[in-house]
Parts: C-alpha cells; sequence; structure tokens
C-alpha cells in the first residue's frame, strides 16, 4: 500500500473535543478557559505518521471563561484583539512518533506573530463507533509564554507580583472521524 492509499483525512467532531487553556491569576490559582468555535483539517497517515498534518483555526471571540467581563477585555486589544485578528492558527510543520506519545511541531499564529510550538499527546484508535465509522481520539499539552505572542497587558499587585501570569498551558481533546 502506498502512502496516498494510507493518508486519510479526517473531520473533528466537536461535539466531543475541547481546546482549553489556563493561566495563572494573581500568583495564586490557575483560570481556565476554552474556545467555542474552532474548525481544521487533520489528514493522518498511520503507516507513516511523519506525513500526517494539522490545521486548526480557532475563532478567537469564542473564547470563554465562565466570567464575561474577562472575556471581553480577553477579546480587547489588550489580548486577543479579535476585531483586528479573529482567527488564532495551528498549522503543523512535522509530525513525529516518540514511544506512545506523538510530537506534532507546527506553527502558532496568535494576532499577528506566528511562533513554533510543540503539542505532545497521546492517539488513540482508530476504532470504529456504533454509527460504523471511524474515530481516532487524542489528548494533547503545550505551554507557551503569552508575551512571545504580543500577549503583554498585565497589572502589578499592591502587595507583590502580578495579575496575570506569563505562562499559558494548552490542553487539546479532540476526537475525529472518518468514513
Amino acid at each position: 500500500m502506498t502512502t496516498m492509499e494510507t493518508q486519510k483525512k479526517w473531520m473533528i467532531d466537536k461535539a466531543h473535543s475541547n481546546l482549553e487553556f489556563s493561566v495563572r491569576h494573581m500568583m495564586i490559582s490557575s483560570v481556565k478557559g476554552r474556545f467555542r468555535k474552532f474548525d481544521g483539517d487533520i489528514v493522518l497517515d498511520p503507516e507513516n505518521i511523519e506525513n500526517s498534518k494539522f490545521l486548526i483555526e480557532i475563532d478567537a471571540s469564542s473564547i470563554y471563561t465562565n466570567e464575561e467581563d474577562r472575556d471581553k477585555h480577553l477579546r480587547s486589544p489588550d489580548f486577543l484583539n479579535v476585531e483586528k485578528f479573529p482567527v488564532v492558527k495551528f498549522e503543523s510543520t512535522k509530525v513525529s512518533k516518540n514511544g506512545n506519545n506523538l510530537e506534532t511541531v507546527g506553527k502558532l499564529t496568535i494576532r499577528d506573530v506566528t511562533r513554533e510550538v510543540t503539542v505532545v499527546g497521546e492517539l488513540q484508535g482508530p476504532i470504529i463507533d456504533p454509527y460504523k465509522k471511524k474515530r481516532i481520539g487524542y489528548d494533547g499539552e503545550a505551554t507557551l509564554n503569552r508575551k512571545d505572542f504580543g500577549l503583554t497587558w498585565n497589572m502589578i499587585l499592591e502587595g507583590g507580583g502580578v495579575l496575570v501570569g506569563d505562562t499559558a498551558k494548552i490542553s487539546v481533546h479532540m476526537e475525529a472521524t472518518s468514513d
């Protein structure tokens, strides 16, 4: 079987997928959030994983942290500036296996800044679901410095420290289907 025959396009099952993040708040706890709207293209070649490709586009205005005022601030020019930069985009440049882990290196674009990010996670499947579709699952994580993407707004706290931590932890939980 040739590589072209084993490559398969997968559709993201949005009902069973989440793109989440967490950032330190006031140096004492983490605030979690997620993006409600995203889509993408997944081409997976299980026989030759390095031929796989991922492109994920996120609607930046769909950010949700369970606090309306914070969400408005995150959409503002202080952070994502969704009026000017409506899409956050990740495009893989290299996919490889490392033991049970799938390492995906790619270009992450937030606002007008693109940086290389590595997402490390575990690929599960494929399985056949009750509706006779092939299904894969993926749980992955990446860590980035938000300031590297121009997200520099912060506030110094009276007692020391800052309101928003620099490190953002990204979690990807995704299922995808194919006929």
